[in-house]
């Protein structure tokens, strides 16, 4: 079997109605570009959850992200600090502030081409749902604003609806994100070799070998050999390949910039309002 792969353009494949059938989507670097906890975690900072030097280190690590890919140990790192800043506050006022980033930050990065496979699945009476490690509040606002069924992500612990700074279990990622899928599965009466699975990560080899049909969009070189090796499809769309093409050395220069930029204009708001 030839992979077929594609840059902009998504190729429909008919589908009768199958209630035992879903496709499964993770978020960065799959449904939308680049990390959605650094978009969560600017939208803390603008309500003052944390410093500009904390702000600096989410945005560094953003770039790395998009340049190199998922790295988990860094994401695993920045969920945790976003969870000590997260300590304490109410459910519900992270549900808000959760549909208020999603409108500054989350929505212009969405990738259409990668929209667009997930409504051919709900054209054809398919249930598509995100599987992600981002908390599941954030991926709850990131499924409903796009029309999905739901979300698997992240828990963050809480007490009679206040965060206590612990996750209920492992991050969703890797093995914990396929288990997750296959209970899902277990409970919506799903045959997972008739569903679909779509993400850019090596991490995500257990979850895409789970299902029957698995996609590799915008992939990580280890990604992209392994589907390649094993007939999988792919689907890039990325303008010109360029996040695939880019090094961490080739974005320092920017990446300084952007830094600089991000932190002066955060001091000085930081004056201003003084």
């Amino acid at each position: 079997m030839v992979p077929t792969e594609v840059s902009d353009e998504v190729v429909s494949r008919p589908a009768p109605l199958d209630p035992s059938a879903a496709a499964f989507f993770d978020v960065d670097n799959t449904i939308m570009r680049g990390a959605s906890a650094f978009y969560f975690a600017r939208g803390l900072y603008r309500r003052r959850f944390f410093t500009v030097r904390d702000l600096v280190g989410f945005t560094w690590q953003q770039l790395r992200f998009i340049a190199v890919g998922e790295n988990l140990a860094q994401l695993d790192r920045m969920r945790e600090r976003a969870l000590t800043f997260v300590h304490g506050h109410d459910v519900a006022e992270l549900r808000a502030i959760g549909e208020e980033v999603y409108d500054e930050g989350m929505a212009a990065k969405i990738w259409p081409g990668t929209l667009a496979l997930a409504q051919v699945h709900l054209d054809a009476g398919e249930r598509v749902w995100l599987a992600t490690a981002t908390p599941v509040e954030m991926a709850d606002v990131i499924a409903r604003r796009l029309g999905l069924t739901g979300a698997l992500g992240t828990i963050a612990e809480n007490v009679d609806g206040v965060y206590t700074g612990r996750l209920c279990g492992a991050p969703l990622h890797g093995v914990a994100k396929a288990d997750a899928v296959r209970a899902l599965a277990l409970r919506e009466g799903l045959d997972l070799s008739r569903c679909s699975a779509y993400s850019d990560s090596a991490n995500d080899i257990p979850l895409l070998e789970l299902v029957g049909h698995p996609c590799a969009v915008n992939p990580d070189a280890a990604l992209r050999a392994h589907a390649l090796a094993r007939g999988w499809r792919l689907r890039d769309f990325r303008r010109g390949r360029k996040a695939a093409r880019l090094s961490l050395p080739a974005l320092s220069g920017v990446g300084a910039g952007a830094l600089g930029v991000l932190a002066s204009s955060a001091l000085q708001r930081r004056r201003r309002s003084r």
